[in-house]
């Protein structure tokens, strides 16, 4: 039976030459190559699925890194510091990796916990929730947060707020200041994110503010304040918004760091759509910026609905992101943060101290050959 080649049955194709097509061949990932965290990671991403999400993710963040010019901002939801990655996030912060931080409050006053030198706890899950509900321990999935932690969270806050001008205007990122200049004096031995971003210049910014203990805490300071017959602290959220966008338009280039979703990411994001209404709307002269490099480790899928899933192909069309034809560079990493940002970081750390030893090396090997003889 002949075939009618009109019906696209039986038609020859054209097979190609990957190799002449200049297609990028994966490799075998040798864990007999691997010597450091750096090996590892680039290893994977020349494989496939999630690990070259990791790796290409590396390299962004190592782009950004790099470049002088790029102010990095750094968006934090979930867990992450019950989980113990605050260190990480200060590292970032105190190489000057990261330049801005914007956050969940929860976030924040967990890391109060870690840098007040206190701990968090294992659960055993043969406990049930009322049973720890009675002993006054809070569940974060597998992690226990002790109620009296927070109440001594409560009290450096409290202390803070105490020396807080009423006349002066709060707001997140002058709260968190005062909160680090509070740790760098009286919590030397410890590291923690307020205390690095203190130190560095670094402002952190909580735009769900009311939505944590650090929002429940000014609120209790303030019903303290009216049974004492004292001004009320007011609190203006505008004031970060307008601070942020003042950073940012300072910039040249600008790239975002972003753990898990939410508030903090789109807040952060926005940006550039605020920029563009003051522009278009108020006929103001600014310019229109836009995020040049993007690194995202959430396993939120796009297919809820949610900001948290979105792609950055899904930003561009808003204009938070410059697209990669005119040079934007994303890594997406569908991942549990807690797996995928020691790796990414750790990597990233490797190759700018290794570049940083060789620089060392090279400059004794110069003073050698010029010393006189």
């Amino acid at each position: 039976m002949k075939h009618n080649h009109n019906d696209g049955v039986g038609i020859e194709r054209q097979l190609h030459d990957p190799v002449a097509d200049r297609l990028v061949p994966l490799e075998p990932l040798d864990l007999s190559r691997i010597h450091s965290i750096d090996d590892l990671v680039r290893a994977m991403s020349k494989t496939a699925f999630t690990g070259r999400q990791l790796g290409e993710a590396a390299d962004v963040l190592e782009a950004m890194a790099r470049d002088k010019e790029c102010f990095v901002v750094m968006s934090l939801a979930g867990a992450m510091t019950v989980a113990k990655q605050g260190l990480i996030i200060a590292e970032l912060i105190d190489r000057g990796i990261v330049n801005t931080i914007v956050s969940t409050g929860a976030l924040m006053a967990h890391g109060l916990v870690e840098a007040t030198g206190r701990a968090h706890f294992r659960h055993n899950p043969e406990l049930s929730d009322e049973e720890l509900y009675e002993a006054g321990y809070n569940r974060v999935y597998d992690t226990l947060e002790p109620e009296q932690n927070l109440d001594d969270v409560e009290r450096v806050i409290f202390h803070v707020l105490e020396q807080w001008d009423a006349n002066e205007v709060l707001c997140s990122y002058k709260l968190n200041r005062a909160i680090g200049a509070y740790l760098a004096k009286h919590a030397q031995g410890q590291k923690g994110i307020l205390k690095s971003a203190f130190e560095k210049d670094v402002p952190v910014f909580v735009p769900a503010f009311t939505d944590s203990e650090l929002g429940l805490d000014l609120a209790l300071a303030n019903r303290l304040r009216n049974k004492e017959t004292k001004p009320k602290l007011r609190f203006d959220p505008f004031e970060d918004l307008e601070y942020f966008a003042a950073t940012l338009l300072k910039q040249k280039r600008l790239g975002i760091f972003t753990i898990g979703g939410g508030v903090p990411r789109n807040w952060s994001q926005q940006f550039g759509p605020f920029l563009e209404l003051r522009h278009r709307r108020l006929g103001e002269d600014v310019p229109l910026k836009r995020y040049h490099f993007g690194v995202r480790i959430c396993p939120e899928p796009v297919h809820w609905g949610g900001l948290s899933g979105s792609p950055y192909s899904e930003a561009i069309s808003w204009g938070k992101f410059v697209p990669p034809a005119e040079g934007g560079k994303f890594g997406e990493v569908f991942l549990d943060a807690t797996v995928g940002l020691p790796l990414i970081v750790a990597a990233v750390l490797e190759r700018l101290d290794k570049d940083k030893n060789a620089s060392v090396t090279t400059d004794k090997k110069k003073e050698k050959s010029l010393a006189p003889r």
